[in-house]
């Protein structure tokens, strides 16, 4: 970490070439000698990352940036306050603390806080922004596993966001997952009330119970429509096997949660499908993670279009639904569509059926874009439709 980033001069030059390019600053000398052309443009690249996502940190001055995989990795704003609501007790601790967002927000809400980071430079940068932002956040610099060990500390709060192993392409299984918290599981117990595991969104929700042994609850965050986390409480002496699973969809200044089970998803008998009718849902990521596709007809009012289409419809507009909502202009057959198709500009979404979008668009010639949304899927008795909509929502 290069503290002369921070002195005031530098500062100015990084706020003043916020719309610089970026590349050009990192290829031509740096007009501070203490500090590189490189550095500078990790700088000047850092707040730009951030901009939307930290809002906080972006409109303060003598924040310091680290590497872009930090910034990709850290939590935004908005899913770190929905997290500070999840923590419980005063002594929280961040095995992965990384940024320090989260940490930075557990503060807020309790009175003791520690942040661990095994990478040094990390770690200080980390410290330093919380003392820039005034967040009373305590940082160590070391395995936040090794510290628990070595402790005789009990914590109300355990946070860990477990990273996929260098070795590992793909991730599946929390054990795959360092630090490798099903391994680590009884300590973990141990040491806290509560535990909040932040898992790979790829991850299967069953699996992880079975893998964890119990849960309390399950959060699934997404923003616009993107799955950005998935958290798993457990709680101490807990034996939860169905735990409640809370979607929490996050568009705009607009919040919007769907709790369920799986067990009720599942009971849940739907044997009836319908065509589209006057208006058409797409459910939101999360619901569609969460595995929640037939309770949502009960919850909405709305009829699915088929068992494995996950497109719902309704003849009275479903104004709280949760997801994408469509006015429905028009319905095809799709070998009629193909026949009389005059579209040349159009989104083109397609959900169970046998080709993809880049195929349809190839085939029919149709441009990417502008106000009309196609809708490829199956519908009731199995055939392939084509609905065009306008998007309301």
């Amino acid at each position: 970490m290069n503290k002369a980033i921070l002195n005031t001069d530098v500062q100015k030059y990084i706020r003043d070439n916020a719309q610089s390019d970026i590349v050009k600053i990192s290829l031509s000398k740096s007009p501070f000698p203490s500090v590189s052309p490189k550095e500078l443009a990790q700088q000047l690249d850092g707040r730009k990352r951030i901009k939307n996502k930290l809002p906080r940190w972006y409109n303060t001055i003598n924040i310091y940036y680290p590497e872009k995989l930090a910034l990709e990795q850290c939590s935004s704003e908005i899913t770190a306050g929905y997290k500070s609501e999840l923590i419980v007790g005063n002594k929280v601790i961040d095995l992965t603390g990384g940024f320090g967002v989260d940490a930075a927000f557990f503060s807020l809400k309790a009175e003791n806080v520690s942040h661990c980071e095994l990478n040094k430079e990390l770690s200080d940068i980390s410290r330093q922004n919380a003392e820039t932002l005034g967040f009373g956040v305590n940082h160590f610099h070391g395995d936040g596993i090794e510290k628990l060990k070595l402790s005789d500390d009990v914590y109300d709060t355990i946070y860990i966001d477990p990273s996929r192993r260098l070795s590992s392409r793909k991730v599946y299984l929390l054990k795959d997952c360092e630090p490798n918290i099903v391994k680590e599981k009884e300590l973990l117990f141990r040491k806290s009330k509560r535990l909040i595991i932040k898992a790979a969104p790829l991850l299967d929700l069953q699996s992880t119970i079975k893998e964890l042994g119990s849960v309390s609850e399950i959060h699934i965050l997404s923003i616009k429509n993107e799955c950005k986390e998935v958290l798993y409480l457990i709680d101490e002496g807990s034996s939860e096997t169905d735990p409640p699973i809370t979607c929490a969809v996050f568009n705009k200044d607009h919040t919007a949660t769907f709790t369920f089970r799986a067990s009720a998803e599942s009971e849940f008998a739907l044997n009836q499908y319908s065509i589209p009718m006057a208006y058409l849902y797409e459910p939101d990521v999360a619901l569609l993670k969460a595995g929640c596709f037939k309770l949502i007809t009960k919850e909405y009012k709305v009829k699915k279009l088929h068992q494995h289409t996950h497109l719902y419809t309704s003849d009275s507009l479903q104004e709280n639904f949760i997801g994408r909502t469509f006015k429905v202009l028009n319905t095809w057959n799709y070998r009629s569509f193909v026949k009389q198709q005059e579209f040349r500009k159009a989104n083109i979404i397609c959900r169970n059926f046998p080709e993809d979008p880049d195929k349809i668009r190839k085939k029919l010639r149709i441009d990417d874009g502008g106000l009309d949304y196609l809708l490829f899927c199956t519908g009731p008795d199995h055939e392939l439709l084509v609905i065009h909509c306008d998007r309301l929502a």
